[in-house]
C-alpha cells in the first residue's frame, strides 16, 4: 500500500470519527426526548395528592356523621328504609345458609381468592315483566315500581348486559375483628366484579364492598361502577334486620381504618396516581349499581378441621390437614337503576394461597422447559456455527422464536409485578431464562443475516477496460450527444432549509443508534399492546406459532438444500413451545384463567406437521412434496461443461488451469473419455465434479472450495459473494 492510499484511509477514518461525534449529540437528545415522553405525567402526582386530601376530608365527614347516628345524636346521615320484598325475591333464586353442626360440617371462614361462575340474565323492567308469568313476578314488580324508564335507559350505557354469561369475582375477605357489642363473626369483604361479553371478549368491572357472616356463610354487599365510591354505611340496610346493629358496629372501625390508611399515605409521601376513566372502562359504559347476595355452600369438614386447614393455608408449617372440597357459591345480583337481575350459579372459588402455590408450580415447570430449550438452542448453534451451516437455516425461524420469547419475558415480568406476593420471585426464573433465550436467538438471527445477505446481492457487470484515449473519446461523445442546456429565463428560487421531518428522516438514515432506539421503542410498545389486549395476544400466538418451521421449509425448497436443523432441536423445541400454548389455551384451570380455545389443537397439529416435513426433506429431498415442474430449484451450477481450449494444449498433463486457493493445477479426470460435440470438446459428467467454476469465473478444486466455504462465503480471489456449493 502506497502513501496515497494510507493518507486516503486516514482521512476516511477521521471523517468517520467526526461523523460519529456529530451523531452522538442528536442520539442523546433523541433518547432524552423518548424518556421524557415515557415518564412525563403532566402534573398527575399533584392531582393525586389533592385527591387524597379530598378523600381524607370525605372519610372524616362520613365517620363523624355515622358515629353521631349510632349514638342517637343529630346527624346528616340517614339509614335507608328496608324493602321487605327484596328477601323473597332473592330467595326465589337461592337459599341463605343456616347454622351447621360444627362436628359434621362447616363453612369456609375466608373466601379471599378468585371466584368464577355462570350467569343467568333476567330483565325485570315493568314492560318486560308484564307478558311473562313466573312465581317471583310480584316481588320483581314491587322492586321496580316507580321506576323512571328514561333514566333507566341512560343508566344502561353502551354495555350489552344481556350478553354477559360469565362473572369473575376477585375477593379479599378480612379476618373478623373483635368489636364491642358484636357477638357474630362478621368480616368486611371487598373486591371487584368482572362481567364478560363472549362475543367481544370485553369486560365490565364493578367495585364491590360487603360483609361476610362466617356462621352461616352468607355475603351481603353493594357493587358500583368504577369511579363511583361505595358508601359502606348503607350496608346494614341490606343485611337481615336482626344483624343491623352489629353490622353497623363492624363498619365503624372499618371507616376509622380507612382514615388512618389515607393519613399514613399522605404523611409518608406515597402518592399513587389514580387510574383514568379510560383505564377503567370509560365514563359512558354504565351507571348501574347492584345489590349482591351470595351464599357459600357448606363443606363436609368439621369446624375444627376447617380451622386447621385455614391456619395451615395462611401460615404453612408442613402440618397435615384434611383437604376440603373446592369452594362453591351461588348468588343473586340486582340493579333497580337498570332493571337487571342475574343469577350466579355453579361458581367455583380458588383461594389466594392455593393460587400462589399454583403459580409457583407453573413457574417451576416453565423454568424447566425454558432451560431445556436453552440447551437445545446451544447445541444447535454449535452444529451450525460455520457459514456452510448457517446458509442452510432460515433467518425467520429464529427471529420468530426470538419475538415469542421477548413477549414471554415481558409477560412473566408483568405477571410477577401484578402477583405482588410470594410467587413473584418464582416467576423471575422463567422470565430470566426467556430473556437469555431471546438474546441468543436474536444474536443467532443476526449472524444468519450476515451470512445470507450476500446470497441475493447482484454484482454490477464488469465494464471492459478501456484506454485513456477511449475514455476521453467516450466522454466527448456523451457530451456531444446531450442537448444544449437552455438559458435560464427567470431567477433561480431561493434555497430553503430542510423541514423538521426531513431532518428526522435524515438523522434516522445516518445514525444507526437512533434507528436501534426507535425500533426498541416501537417493539416495546407492540409487546405491551399484546400483553394487555386479549384478542391481539391470541392473534399473535396463532401467527407466530404458525411460522416456527414454515420459513425453513420454504427456504429449503427455494435453495434446493435440506436444512441444518437437527431432529433433536426440531422435536424438542416444538414440544416445549407447544406446552405453553396448550397450557394457556387448552387447560381450563390455568393461572391466567384463560378460556380454552378449540383451535389450539389444530395449531399444534400444524406445527407438528411442519416438523415432519422438515425431517422428511432431509431424507427424501427438499421438494419431495411438490410436483416435478415445481421441484427444480434455481441454483447455480458450479460444474458447467468447460471446453478444452481453456487448458494449455502444449502441457502434457492437460490441466484446466490453476486453483485460486491451493495454486495447484486442476487436472481433467479420465481425459481419454472426452467426447467431441458440435460446438467443441466437452468433458463428460463424470469429470465435472473435480472442478468448480464460481460465478465470478474463478476456477477452484471442488474440495478446496468446499473447505473455503465452510469458513467464508465469498470468493477468495475477488471477494464477491458466492452461492452455496
Amino acid at each position: 500500500m502506497d502513501r496515497d492510499d494510507e493518507n486516503a484511509i486516514t482521512a476516511a477514518d477521521v471523517r468517520m470519527q467526526q461523523q460519529q461525534q456529530r451523531s452522538s449529540i442528536p442520539s442523546f437528545l433523541f433518547i432524552i426526548f423518548m424518556l421524557f415522553m415515557l415518564t412525563n405525567h403532566s402534573g398527575d402526582e399533584f392531582l393525586a395528592r389533592n385527591h387524597y386530601q379530598d378523600e381524607l376530608q370525605y372519610l372524616n365527614y362520613q365517620f363523624s356523621n355515622f358515629t353521631a347516628w349510632m349514638t342517637g345524636e343529630s346527624s346528616n346521615f340517614t339509614m335507608p328504609d328496608r324493602q321487605p320484598f327484596i328477601t323473597p325475591l332473592v330467595e326465589s333464586f337461592m337459599n341463605f345458609g343456616t347454622r351447621l353442626d360444627p362436628f359434621h360440617a362447616s363453612y369456609f371462614p375466608n373466601t379471599t381468592g378468585f371466584i368464577r361462575g355462570d350467569l343467568d340474565f333476567y330483565n325485570i323492567t315493568p314492560p318486560s315483566m308484564d307478558p311473562i308469568n313466573v312465581p317471583w313476578k310480584p316481588y320483581a314488580q314491587s322492586y321496580m315500581e316507580k321506576t323512571n324508564m328514561t333514566q333507566l335507559i341512560d343508566n344502561l350505557g353502551s354495555w350489552n348486559w344481556s350478553a354477559s354469561d360469565k362473572l369473575s369475582w376477585s375477593v379479599i375477605d378480612r379476618a373478623p375483628a373483635k368489636t364491642e357489642g358484636v357477638s357474630e363473626r362478621i368480616a368486611m369483604i371487598h373486591g371487584r366484579l368482572d362481567f364478560t361479553d363472549p362475543s367481544t371478549t370485553e369486560e365490565m368491572r364493578l367495585e364491590f364492598e360487603g360483609v361476610h357472616f362466617v356462621a352461616n356463610g352468607s355475603i351481603y354487599g353493594v357493587a358500583e361502577p368504577n369511579g363511583r365510591h361505595i358508601d359502606v354505611r348503607y350496608l346494614p340496610a341490606i343485611v337481615p334486620e336482626s344483624f343491623e346493629n352489629e353490622t353497623a358496629r363492624v363498619i365503624k372501625p372499618e371507616l376509622l381504618s380507612r382514615i388512618n390508611k389515607v393519613k399514613e399515605r399522605i404523611d409518608a409521601g406515597i402518592i399513587d396516581q389514580e387510574p383514568s376513566e379510560d383505564d377503567v372502562g370509560g365514563d359512558d359504559e354504565s351507571g348501574c349499581s347492584f345489590l349482591v347476595y351470595a351464599q357459600i355452600e357448606p363443606s363436609a369438614l368439621s369446624e375444627d378441621l376447617m380451622h386447621d386447614y385455614e391456619d395451615e393455608l395462611q401460615k404453612p408449617t408442613g402440618k397435615w390437614t384434611a383437604d376440603p372440597s373446592p369452594l362453591r357459591m351461588n348468588g343473586v345480583l340486582m340493579s333497580r337503576e337498570c332493571g337487571l337481575l342475574y343469577r350466579l350459579h355453579d361458581a367455583g372459588g380458588l383461594r389466594s394461597q392455593s393460587f400462589f402455590r399454583k403459580v409457583t408450580s407453573y413457574a417451576s415447570v416453565s423454568a424447566i422447559f425454558y432451560l431445556t430449550m436453552l440447551g437445545l438452542l446451544s447445541r444447535q448453534m454449535d452444529r451450525t456455527h460455520s457459514p456452510a451451516g448457517l446458509s442452510r437455516v432460515s433467518l425467520w425461524t429464529f427471529l420468530t422464536q426470538a419475538i415469542v420469547d421477548a413477549v414471554a419475558f415481558a409477560g412473566h415480568i408483568t405477571f410477577a409485578i401484578l402477583a405482588n406476593g410470594r410467587p413473584s420471585m418464582s416467576l423471575v426464573a422463567p422470565a430470566f431464562l426467556a430473556c437469555i433465550l431471546f438474546a441468543l436467538e436474536a444474536q443467532h438471527a443476526i449472524l444468519i443475516h450476515q451470512i445470507q445477505a450476500p446470497e441475493d446481492a447482484v454484482s454490477p457487470p464488469a465494464r471492459p477496460a478501456q484506454s485513456p484515449t477511449q475514455d476521453s473519446a467516450a466522454a466527448a461523445t456523451d457530451a456531444l450527444s446531450q442537448p444544449p442546456m437552455p438559458m435560464p429565463t427567470t431567477a433561480p428560487p431561493r434555497p430553503t432549509g430542510p423541514t423538521f421531518a426531513n431532518l428526522v428522516v435524515r438523522h434516522l438514515r445516518s445514525d444507526p443508534q437512533a434507528r436501534i432506539w426507535l425500533g426498541m421503542f416501537f417493539f416495546l410498545t407492540f409487546i405491551i399492546r399484546v400483553i394487555v389486549s386479549p384478542s391481539l395476544a391470541l392473534f399473535f400466538v396463532s401467527s407466530m406459532y404458525s411460522m416456527f418451521w414454515l420459513p425453513q421449509i420454504i427456504r429449503s425448497v427455494k435453495r434446493g438444500r435440506s436444512s441444518a436443523l437437527s431432529a433433536e432441536y426440531l422435536i424438542g423445541t416444538s414440544v416445549c413451545r407447544l406446552y405453553f400454548a396448550l397450557y394457556f389455551l387448552a387447560c381450563p384451570k390455568n393461572v391466567l384463567d384463560v378460556q380454552p380455545r378449540r383451535w389450539i389443537f389444530y395449531l399444534c397439529a400444524f406445527v407438528l406437521l411442519q416438523v415432519v416435513v422438515v425431517l422428511l426433506q432431509q431424507r427424501l429431498g427438499p421438494a419431495f412434496f411438490l410436483p416435478k415442474r415445481f421441484a427444480a430449484a434455481q441454483t447455480y451450477n458450479y460444474h458447467p461443461p468447460l471446453p478444452l481450449s481453456i487448458s494449455d494444449p502444449e502441457s502434457p498433463d492437460q490441466s484446466l488451469g490453476d486453483c485460486a486457493i491451493c495454486m495447484e493445477a486442476i487436472h481433467a479426470e479420465d481425459s481419454k473419455q472426452l467426447q467431441q460435440v458440435a460446438s467443441g470438446l466437452l468433458q463428460k459428467v463424470a469429470g465435472r465434479k473435480n472442478y468448480s467454476l464460481a460465478p465470478c469465473h474463478h476456477l477452484f478444486h471442488t474440495d478446496c472450495l468446499e473447505q473455503w466455504l465452510a469458513i467464508k462465503n465469498i470468493c477468495p480471489q475477488c471477494r464477491r459473494p458466492l452461492p452455496p456449493l
